[in-house]
């Protein structure tokens, strides 16, 4: 594993760790619902006199038309191109010149634009975004090199990157028949393909009012932001009505699945398995919240199991690790990771990783592992309390997920009511060969 996707991995174990119990230290959080459908959540966080505001949009890289891969993140890029009122390039200048930023990302499930702005300038993005929510103008002069920006974007992102290939090619093997299989950028071959003609219809099938969900969070009160939410975002209307997209569901998983893959940056082995997991708003009872527990335990840290097993014990691997990922709307997936030390082979690490699997899938964890999880998730957490973004995107991921704002204000008292019977009931079940894919990352061999 290189270092960037050493990092990633990093940041994603603690973001699964962290992101659910912020809410837990009596946030007033306010939800209201325009005439029009939109959503509003106003979360007041006054450590500082900015906002971030953000529009969250249920549609993603799953929900796209067959043959058109690709099609929601390109949309992405081009709500930048402009509209009547605010001509190509204004929106970022004015957010620019007014001390602002701001980005966008999409994913299997949602798109979101954001901008984190001194609070007195809430009301100029407010009215930016609800003006390019329905306006949006597009020619084959702004959208043609887009693409090309897009398709360059992939080839450094992902066919540049060893690490995010193997990512790509587990995710594939992972997914038989749901669309989470395609990346959300797309397939390369379906991406060169785009047109404005494609990019307009997937904007005016599903960037509507009521497919929307507001977000802002921070030196901000419920009554003032609704009131702009009223004056901006209310007067707009929805112009069609979108059939629900059917996603396949996947089938039962019978065979497990393995992908090799040699490349010439890569300088040395990596290993890493994933297995398919319920999505944290269709798990039953409490077993969300103990595949977090379980991710951490077994690989959160430096006092995780897998890593006092593999890299201190056993001295195997330069690392090791694990991450349960369930902010989805229908799968999530468990995975486990490490890397083998010079002169280890990687049939060595994955035995000595399996063993450590199916003692946990056998035993679950200790009460001393269930405790100490818990103090570390629940302590490192309150560290998202300094982030307005972080807050603004926690809400907004849930929502989007089919979680609520209730599921999120009491994760804290959820999780305590985790039991060791819970972790180990959950990793038998998690624990499935069948349902997994392990993927290995070789340089390549010589000829």
């Amino acid at each position: 594993m290189n270092r960037r996707l050493f990092r990633l991995a990093a940041f994603a174990i603690l973001v699964c760790a962290l992101v659910p119990p912020a809410l837990a230290l009596d946030i007033a959080v306010s939800e209201f619902k325009l005439a029009n459908g939109l959503r509003l959540v106003v979360i007041p966080n006054h450590r500082a006199p900015v906002v971030t505001h953000m529009v969250w949009y249920q549609v993603g890289a799953a929900d796209e038309p067959q043959g058109k891969a690709g099609i929601a993140h390109f949309l992405e890029h081009l709500m930048f191109k402009g509209t009547p009122k605010h001509p190509a390039g204004e929106f970022s200048r004015l957010v620019r010149v007014n001390g602002g930023d701001e980005n966008a990302f999409t994913t299997q499930d949602y798109t979101a634009y954001f901008q984190k702005i001194a609070k007195d300038r809430l009301a100029l993005v407010m009215e930016l975004e609800a003006d390019r929510m329905q306006n949006l103008v597009l020619t084959d002069e702004n959208v043609l090199p887009e693409l090309q920006v897009v398709r360059e974007e992939r080839r450094q992102r992902i066919e540049n990157d060893p690490s995010s290939q193997l990512a790509e090619q587990i995710n594939i093997a992972l997914y038989t028949a749901h669309p989470y299989r395609k990346p959300v950028i797309g397939w390369m071959p379906e991406v060169a393909k785009l047109t404005r003609a494609d990019a307009l219809e997937f904007y005016r099938a599903h960037y509507e009012p009521a497919s929307a969900t507001v977000i802002v969070a921070g030196d901000v009160e419920a009554a003032d932001v609704k009131a702009l939410a009223e004056k901006y975002y209310g007067p707009l209307k929805n112009t069609i009505t979108t059939p629900p997209v059917i996603r396949t569901e996947e089938p039962e998983a019978v065979a497990e699945r393995r992908v090799t893959l040699h490349d010439k940056l890569t300088s040395a082995p990596v290993w890493r398995r994933s297995y398919l997991a319920p999505a944290e708003a269709k798990a039953e009872g409490r077993e969300a919240l103990a595949l977090q527990i379980l991710a951490d335990a077994l690989g959160g840290d430096a006092q995780s199991r897998l890593y006092k097993k593999i890299v201190v014990e056993q001295k195997l691997a330069a690392y090791a690790g694990s991450w349960y990922n369930g902010d989805t709307k229908d799968y999530g997936d468990f995975t486990v990771y490490g890397a083998p030390n010079p002169g280890i082979g990687v049939d060595k690490l994955e035995t000595a990783i399996d063993a450590v699997l199916a003692d946990v899938a056998a035993h679950g964890i200790t009460q001393d592992e269930l405790d100490r999880t818990l103090n570390h998730v629940i302590t490192e957490s309150v560290y998202l309390l300094d982030s307005q973004e972080a807050l603004a995107r926690m809400f907004g991921t849930a929502l989007m997920t089919g979680q609520t704002v209730a599921d999120v204000t009491d994760w804290d008292k959820n999780i305590a009511k985790v039991t060791i019977a819970d972790v180990a009931k959950a990793a038998a079940r998690i624990i499935n060969s069948k349902a997994s894919v392990t993927g290995v990352l070789l340089p390549e061999e010589a000829p």
